[in-house]
């Protein structure tokens, strides 16, 4: 993703939690809980989900997630002010700071600190100067768990036990649930999207980095999933879908805003494909989503052996998308939205970030 000043740990370890009958990795170094209709899988590095298979129309596990086989292989300013202070941060993307610099969280190993056949916690201690530019040590938390209606649950927490330091978390899943098994297309462009508590998205340059503008989607347009569930293409006819999500990209890349009185534990966000018949539901403690299409896929990654057909092979361009409920891109930097003092921890503080996703069937 390519978002500016943005302070983003990318949940993607190296204790085992020993103890008779503690579940143990697998001889991949995956960690595995599960619950009927659903089974996830993850390693330490990153704390990632690497796997994610939940049943489709027909009753068949599919792997929805994208990932690699070999776990080894995980292995605008670049600014901000707190208290008058002006701190700056590492550029990895352009002249901005992208999920916190190079050295951010989804590049770290985490410990295991708990595991059961159906929940696991990682936790990291991420000391001053370790993500370039931060100041203060953080102390995280991320416990993932899997429960019976098929509901994959993470929940986050962190604290910044000394100085008050940006903090704004988010998971940062690839999704196909076809699986890359569609034979008439890997593309993302079939799926459906539905998010009926948002009108609101952020404007974006050429850069895809917000400009400061906060915009209204009418119904019909290109940004517009708030008003009926639409194809995730309903616009590829557009002369504005290519540029849509900055210069040179096509499809999605930027932060759509929730209601402020939407319903408490409401769907936020459906993502749904009629080939595969999955359907996915999200419900979260945040403020509002990014989306990405996977424009910067260049087809060189390979597909996990869960996916892929006989002649599909590779990661295509715009054939996946990540879904990330967070806060709002740059509002550190941006007074007039009212969120910095959302996007800053300090001591006697507790940052909390919940998120679920509930799979069914259409």
């Amino acid at each position: 993703m390519h978002l500016p000043t943005i302070f983003t740990a990318i949940l993607g370890l190296t204790w085992r939690v020993a103890g008779q009958g503690t579940p143990q990795p697998g001889a991949d170094g995956r960690y595995t809980i599960s619950a009927p209709g659903i089974r996830a899988m993850f390693i330490p590095y990153g704390a990632t989900l690497t796997n994610l298979y939940v049943n489709d129309k027909s009753g068949k596990e599919v792997d929805v997630v994208l990932g690699y086989d070999d776990a080894a292989y995980y292995q605008l300013e670049a600014q901000f002010t707190i208290d008058g202070k002006t701190y700056r941060t590492q550029k990895n993307d352009g002249q901005n700071t992208l999920h916190s610099g190079t050295n951010n969280w989804s590049y770290r190993f985490w410990n295991v600190t708990a595991v059961s056949t159906d929940s696991i916690t990682f936790s990291i201690i991420d000391k001053e100067g370790e993500s370039t530019g931060m100041p203060g040590t953080v102390l995280g938390n991320v416990t993932y768990s899997v429960a019976a209606n098929a509901t994959w649950s993470i929940k986050m927490t962190a604290t910044s036990p000394n100085v008050k330091t940006p903090l704004m978390l988010t998971q940062h899943t690839y999704f196909n649930l076809d699986a890359y098994k569609n034979p008439s297309t890997a593309q993302i462009w079939d799926h459906t999207l539905f998010m009926p508590y948002s009108k609101r998205y952020l404007a974006i340059d050429g850069g895809a980095l917000p400009t400061g503008q906060i915009l209204n989607a009418s119904p019909g347009s290109i940004n517009d999933f708030a008003s009926t569930t639409k194809p995730l293409g309903h616009a590829r006819s557009s002369s504005t879908f290519r540029g849509n999500c900055g210069s040179g990209c096509e499809g999605y890349n930027g932060f759509w805003a929730f209601d402020d009185n939407r319903p408490k534990d409401a769907v936020v966000l459906t993502l749904a494909s009629p080939w595969s018949g999955i359907k996915a539901d999200l419900r979260t403690n945040q403020v509002g989503v990014v989306l990405y299409t996977c424009a910067w896929s260049d087809g060189s990654a390979n597909l996990k052996k869960t996916q892929g057909t006989g002649n599909r092979k590779k990661v295509e361009r715009s054939s996946c998308i990540a879904i990330e409920p967070q806060d709002y891109v740059d509002g550190i930097n941006r007074p007039a939205w009212g969120r910095v003092d959302a996007q800053i921890t300090g001591p006697g503080e507790v940052y909390n970030w919940e998120s679920s996703w509930t799979f069914g069937q259409l």
